[in-house]
């Protein structure tokens, strides 16, 4: 049998390691971009920015990482809570369970001889019934549950991978101009983020890139005119 021509245009849209990787990314560029910035708005030397950057980079990774970790972990325990009740359900009262899901297929178009049929059958095998109870009343699927570990690692990688991005000019150069490099590269990184995103869904790449880069421009300059403010007040 032929393949069907569609199979291969779709991608996994639940996978929480690419969500984790892009937002990751995404956050670690942006925030260390304006950790650099506002610190050299206040005249820091390029001993503090470096000493600063790499701070900020650990503790932004390491808390995106503890942040991802948690999330996913409770989110699986919560699903893990409501399957252990689904199943003990079908098991304890097996009819009651049957009229529930044969009155799902009935709200999704089946006659009601259909959806009893259905429901039947799906009922005779009970690990393949806590599966489409769970699709169909908690849209989730028990088999495919997001890695905790997975996603705490993608996170962790993505933010430090970003935030190095602005960092690196930093460690090449000490000179005056070296903020501008670090701009420039912040905005090749959000550029990147923002293509990236755009081929994913489908969007307008000039849009993305605009839209991303924009964002964090805004943001740097706030945090830059914020720093001259500070220097005015405080020696670094």
């Amino acid at each position: 049998m032929a393949s069907h021509r569609y199979d291969d245009h779709h991608r996994d849209v639940h996978g929480s390691g690419v969500r984790a990787a892009v937002f990751g990314a995404s956050d670690g560029l942006v925030s260390n971009v304006l950790l650099i910035v506002g610190l050299a708005g206040a005249s820091a030397s390029p001993g503090v920015v470096r000493a600063a950057g790499v701070a900020g980079l650990l503790a932004g990774a390491i808390s995106m990482a503890a942040g991802e970790y948690v999330s996913v972990r409770a989110q699986n325990d919560l699903v893990a809570r409501e399957l252990e009740k689904e199943r003990r359900a079908i098991a304890d009262d097996p009819e009651e369970e049957t009229e529930e899901l044969a009155q799902l297929y009935v709200e999704r178009g089946m006659t009601t001889t259909q959806a009893t049929e259905m429901a039947h059958l799906v009922m005779q095998n009970p690990e393949v019934a806590l599966e489409v109870h769970a699709r169909e009343e908690l849209g989730v699927n028990p088999n495919e549950l997001a890695s905790p570990v997975r996603a705490a690692a993608w996170s962790f990688a993505a933010f430090a991978i970003g935030a190095l991005v602005p960092l690196v000019p930093w460690f090449l150069s000490s000179a005056s101009a070296v903020i501008w490099l670090s701009v420039a590269a912040g905005v090749v990184g959000a550029a990147a983020i923002g293509a990236t995103l755009a081929l994913a869904t489908g969007h307008s790449v000039f849009r993305g890139v605009l839209r991303h880069v924009g964002i964090a421009g805004i943001a740097a300059i706030t945090i830059h005119f914020v720093g001259v403010g500070l220097g005015s007040f405080v020696q670094l």
